[in-house]
């Protein structure tokens, strides 16, 4: 083989070589789109598990609903952790699509009801103004909560899918204002009562057992998912960090940190 050959040679395995380590460092880390608490929180835990395992996590963190599970479609991020099932189905109704599928369930955010002018449910006036989220699987939530809890009655008790037409009794004539998820806790002391996802309550700094009026139980069927696409739910990567979400550890560091806010569903 001539010097030049040989070089051409060299060159050639090395840019082989190059290629598949970028293939396989590309297959061995995952982005996740997540909410900031709890589940950026949980997944920034795991990364160390993961890295020992062989697999690199970046945490793409978005303050809302909508962007998370967008970009997981637009294949900008691998997968996402903050949606139940209730609003995952919603979601694809509204976008008209079904690539996204479950890949574990993690915990449950209890959803509770707060007041900065009440302290009880029974204190709540006539005419009073209630502030409830405004996706489709939460607002459906909240009327559920608040029917089990007297403030309302609804048509059906167990339809995940109410809304405020399907109220059958308002006693209290309660004005129900439909809101962002994120902008509940801001508006708390503008309203009587705000029911609130638990992730939003605990980056306002309250106390979901000790501040909330009401609250789920753990039975609440509203489990937090870690989703990913059709094309990449079964990679081994996302296979690890399922696990890693499912592991002792995860287990023990949502009770330590969460003190009961925070449910495993695993």
């Amino acid at each position: 083989m001539s010097h030049t050959l040989r070089k051409l040679f060299i060159a050639s395995l090395g840019a082989l070589t190059l290629g598949a380590a970028t293939t396989a460092s590309a297959a061995d880390r995952l982005v996740i789109a997540a909410t900031p608490v709890p589940h950026a929180e949980i997944l920034e835990f795991v990364k160390p598990l993961l890295a020992k395992d062989g697999v690199e996590l970046e945490v793409k963190v978005f303050t809302d609903y909508v962007q998370p599970s967008m970009q997981t479609n637009e294949k900008r991020v691998d997968g996402n952790f903050f949606l139940h099932q209730p609003y995952l189905d919603a979601f694809k109704q509204k976008q008209k699509n079904d690539i996204q599928v479950v890949v574990t369930k993690v915990h449950v955010e209890p959803l509770g009801a707060y007041s900065a002018k009440h302290k009880a449910a029974t204190d709540i006036p006539d005419g009073a103004t209630v502030a409830i989220p405004n996706d489709p699987s939460n607002s459906g939530r909240a009327l559920l909560l608040m029917a089990k809890n007297g403030l309302i009655t609804l048509k059906d008790i167990n339809s995940v899918s109410a809304t405020q037409k399907d109220i059958a009794a308002n006693p209290k004539k309660l004005r129900i204002r439909e809101l962002e998820a994120a902008t509940l806790p801001r508006i708390l002391n503008q309203v009587d009562l705000a029911v609130i996802n638990t992730n939003y309550a605990i980056e306002a700094k309250l106390n979901p057992l000790q501040d909330s009026l009401f609250i789920e139980d753990a039975s609440s069927p509203y489990a937090n998912l870690l989703v990913a696409r059709e094309d990449n739910a079964d990679s081994a990567a996302m296979k690890k960090l399922a696990a890693a979400l499912n592991s002792e550890e995860v287990r023990q560091f949502i009770a330590d940190k969460y003190q009961g806010a925070v449910v495993p569903a695993f």
